[in-house]
């Protein structure tokens, strides 16, 4: 029977290093911040922090939404949706549609879902992101992150959980 073996975040950089893949004075570690797979996110606007599922096996971001409606302003879409943390507070929103995506499902039909540019706070980065607005009852986290928001500097070490905490304010500063 063969030993289990986990290979750490840190693992991974110090191989890097002494590969000669990262450039002398510099290590994989001073570019990125490593997250954990499930941590507290701040979204914008509405100033909620929930709790969201990083997933590096996604490609885009998704926010539970129990329901939407899509309507036009101005000659363009947008949709109006109710957005909520944890603890219940709820905040009402409308923002414009920047597409509409369509997803695909395992075993089930795809499915055309509204997207939104949001504000989302991970620690102390902040940045706008496309967000797929989708019923996520069924799942654990009200949000997922996918791998178009992580990949702006961040590692997911997928044996931790809750490495940080949004410390952003509606303008992007630390509190």
């Amino acid at each position: 029977m063969r030993p289990k073996v986990r290979i750490t975040i840190c693992a991974l950089a110090a191989v890097a290093a002494v590969a000669g893949l990262i450039p002398d004075g510099a290590s994989a570690m001073d570019k990125k911040v490593v997250v954990g797979w499930v941590e507290r996110v701040r979204i914008f606007p509405g100033n909620l922090v929930v709790t969201a599922k990083l997933d590096t096996g996604a490609d885009n971001s998704s926010l539970h939404v129990a329901d939407f409606q899509l309507f036009t302003r101005d000659g363009s879409q947008w949709v109006r949706f109710e957005a909520f943390d944890e603890a219940g507070r709820t905040v009402s929103l409308e923002r414009p549609v920047v597409r509409m995506a369509k997803i695909k499902r395992h075993k089930e039909p795809g499915q055309n879902r509204p997207v939104v540019l949001l504000g989302i706070c991970l620690g102390d980065y902040r940045a706008d992101a496309e967000v797929n607005l989708v019923d996520r009852s069924r799942f654990s986290y009200l949000m997922l992150i996918g791998r178009s928001f992580l990949r702006e500097g961040f590692l997911v070490d997928s044996a931790s959980e809750y490495l940080t905490e949004p410390t952003c304010t509606k303008d992007g500063e630390k509190e």
